[in-house]
Order: structure tokens, then C-alpha cells, then sequence
């Protein structure tokens, strides 16, 4: 007789004959299966174990290295995400895993160990790899967990000098390779992108991007298009500090944005030096922006993030004297922002004038936000799923904490070509 939730259960016959069955199966053995069988069963481990299985025997890592085993790989649905950390003067590669909640050291990419490459930093990430940018305007693109990596053709040069405001990157295909990397530059209101393509393994030429308004705000915007929409604004906080309202980001960040795909149609959201959010239809070849989510003559930190195809915005702020971490959704119907979530006050009131940056990447259904300024150093990750804020605990190594700028979200996955 046993006890099951509290309550008094007897066991079945059925229950018997499993157990019988049960004893038989413990004799079973994975060398039993064929090659086919056996790598399809083994592509399901997680992320960690996945390069530790050619370790445990000659069969196994036979296996490990073929393009079956990787093939079955590529045919897993997703994987746990892990959070590549930045940090300029990083010459390591640090991950945040998920799944198990630890921090990992991975061996640094070859490729970024050469004179050239060696300050590159990451910008973006999508499926299993990651793009660096050298200081040269190169880029470099590696899966972080094998260390294969790609320089991509040079881009030339823009003649107009125009700022780089974004750069996106989108996988189709991990195991195909299959991948496009996008930059978008200009001097609003006048924005343009160009597209490196993967499979042909060059540079598209440039595409103008032209302002989607209203119509009743085209007239006023064509009198108007000379402005420099990211002009800084300066005024003086309650603190008495000179504030400016040019968006000072990491070097990491200078160029953060998110792709996403709805309806069929590809946009880059990115945030304009002024701190408004800019929307690009790489599709339609136009580009809107969206209103202010705060007062100008405020005090915050804003980033934007993508979580399951979705475009959000977390921002730090103060307000009556306590810090507030937020999470919005846009509503291109209403065209107002709407709050999805929000960190409990007894969490962010930590953060009150502490002058923090902060910097953001979603993966699904969870947002990985770095905390940072002169005084503190944090890192949070919030669950959708279970509307928990969890602090991370610190990265030690040699007994030393390490401090992060950013991170960027990709899954470790070993199939995945440059």
C-alpha cells in the first residue's frame, strides 16, 4: 500500500507488469542502436553534454563529428539560450547559460586572436552565431561553441560619411548556413540599409529607406525634412546635474537593434540617438517613428529588446525618489505603449540614483538585462512565463568578479556554419 498527494493508492496489476518489463529494459544498452537511431537520440541532450559525448567512447565521438549527428542536431526545434557577455576589454568568451543557470568559459574564436581582430566586439546574434565588428569596420562572424569563424567581404565605404545607427543579424538556416546581416545608416529623416547575404557571400547594394507618416502629417514633414530629428537636447535634473538627451551607449550597444519577422514582412528596430524608436520595413523599403515613451526632460536608461518575434522596450527610470524597471509593448493601432511588466519595487529600489545603464537582449520568452555604472554592477533575467526577476550571481574568475557591459542571446548549437 502506498501514499500518492495524501492520498492511500494500491498497486495495479498493470502497475506490476510494468515493473516486470521495467527490469527487463535496464538490460538494455545504447550500443544496441544503429548509427541513425543513436545519433537522433543523442542530438536531444542539452547544450552541455552535447560537447562532452566525445569523451565517453571511440563510437561516440565518431559520431560526434559527423555530418549525420549534426543534422540531427539542426533538427531540434530550439535550445535553451545562452547570453554572450561583453566586455571591451574582454579577450575571453563568457556565456550565461540558462538551462543550468551557470556561468561557462568557452574558448576564444582563432580568428579573433590576430593583431587585426583582435578588439573586435560582438554587435549582433541570431540562431547559433555571433557577428563582431573590428575597430576597422570589419566583420567577423563565429559560432562562439565550435570556434568557427567567417570574415565577410569588406563593405565600401559610404561617400556621404552618414552614420552607422544599427546592425541586425537574422539566420534562416544554422546548418546550411544561411544568414543575412543588416546595417542601417543615415542622418534622419533620411535613412538607407545594406544587406550581406550569406549564400552569395557579398554585399547588396544600398536601398533608400523613405519615411512612412500619416497623411496628414506629410505636409508638415515636407517642410520640415532638413531637420536633424537627433539633435541634442541638455537641461538641468532635479539633482542639480546637466543632463543630456543624446543616448550615450557602450560601444557594444552603439549599434544595438532587433530583427523581426511578422506577416511576411522583415523589420529593424533600433533606438535614434535621441532615444525614440525607430521601426524599418526592410520590406516595403520604408521607415516610421514611433512617439516618445517618456517626457524628453527625463531621467532614464531604455533599451529594446526581441522576445518570440516581438519587438519590446525596457526602461530604467526614477520617479518619488525610488528607480522602477519597466517592460513595454507598442500598440500600432492605438499608437500608445502599454506596460507588460514590471520588477517588483523592493527589487528596483536598489537601482535609485545609482546612474545605471542599462542593456538589454530577449531570448523567447525570457529578457536578460545588464545593470551598470561607476557604483553597481548587476544582472537580472526576467521570465514571461513565470513572471520571475531573478539576480544573477556574480561571474568569478581567479576568485576575481568580472563586470559586464552587455550581452548578446544565441543557442549553443554545434551544427551551426559560418
Amino acid at each position: 500500500m502506498e501514499f500518492a498527494n495524501g492520498c492511500i493508492s494500491r498497486p495495479s496489476r498493470k502497475r506490476k507488469l510494468l515493473e516486470e518489463e521495467g527490469h527487463e529494459m535496464l538490460d538494455f544498452s545504447l550500443d544496441e542502436l544503429n548509427e541513425d537511431l543513436l545519433e537522433r537520440v543523442l542530438s536531444w541532450l542539452p547544450a552541455s553534454s552535447l560537447f562532452r559525448i566525445g569523451s565517453v567512447c571511440k563510437r561516440w565521438k565518431s559520431m560526434a563529428e559527423s555530418e549525420g549527428f549534426k543534422l540531427a542536431c539542426s533538427r531540434i526545434p530550439s535550445r535553451d539560450p545562452w547570453f554572450f557577455m561583453v566586455d571591451s576589454k574582454l579577450n575571453v568568451s563568457i556565456v550565461f547559460d540558462s538551462a543550468e543557470c551557470s556561468w561557462k568559459k568557452l574558448n576564444h574564436p582563432h580568428s579573433l586572436l590576430h593583431n587585426l581582430n583582435r578588439d573586435s566586439i560582438p554587435v549582433a546574434a541570431s540562431g547559433g552565431l555571433v557577428c563582431f565588428r573590428n575597430t576597422s569596420g570589419g566583420y567577423i562572424v563565429c559560432n562562439p561553441v565550435t570556434g568557427s569563424c567567417r570574415e565577410l567581404p569588406p563593405v565600401v565605404p559610404d561617400s556621404r560619411g552618414h552614420s552607422l545607427h544599427a546592425i541586425a543579424m537574422n539566420a534562416y538556416s544554422n546548418y546550411h548556413g544561411s544568414y543575412k546581416i543588416v546595417l542601417v545608416s543615415g542622418d534622419l529623416p533620411k535613412l538607407s540599409f545594406k544587406v550581406y547575404n550569406s549564400i552569395d557571400n557579398c554585399w547588396e547594394e544600398e536601398i533608400i529607406l523613405r519615411r512612412k507618416v500619416d497623411d496628414h502629417m506629410e505636409s508638415d514633414l515636407n517642410d520640415d525634412d532638413d531637420r536633424n530629428d537627433d539633435d541634442a537636447v541638455y537641461f538641468l535634473s532635479k539633482a542639480g546635474n546637466v543632463v543630456v538627451t543624446n543616448m550615450q551607449r557602450s560601444p557594444s550597444k552603439q549599434y544595438s537593434s532587433v530583427f523581426t519577422l511578422k506577416d511576411g514582412e522583415e523589420f529593424v528596430y533600433f533606438l535614434s540617438f535621441s532615444g525614440t524608436i525607430i521601426a524599418c520595413n526592410l520590406t516595403r523599403k520604408c521607415f516610421s517613428e514611433y512617439p516618445r515613451l517618456l517626457p524628453l526632460f527625463s531621467e532614464y536608461s531604455i533599451d529594446v529588446v526581441e522576445c518570440k518575434g516581438e519587438m519590446l522596450v525596457v526602461v530604467l527610470s526614477e520617479f518619488f525618489e525610488s528607480a522602477s524597471l519597466r517592460v513595454w509593448r507598442y500598440d500600432p493601432k492605438t499608437k500608445t505603449w502599454n506596460q507588460i511588466a514590471a520588477m517588483p519595487p523592493a527589487m528596483s529600489h536598489e537601482f535609485y540614483d545609482k546612474k545605471l545603464d542599462i542593456n538589454c537582449v530577449g531570448a523567447g520568452d525570457q529578457i536578460f538585462i545588464c545593470l551598470s555604472s561607476a557604483e553597481l554592477c548587476s544582472y537580472v533575467l526576467y521570465d514571461f512565463a513565470t513572471n520571475r526577476w531573478v539576480e544573477l550571481p556574480e561571474c568569478l574568475m581567479n576568485g576575481e568578479a568580472l563586470e559586464f557591459m552587455s550581452a548578446l542571446s544565441f543557442e549553443p548549437r554545434i551544427e551551426a556554419s559560418v
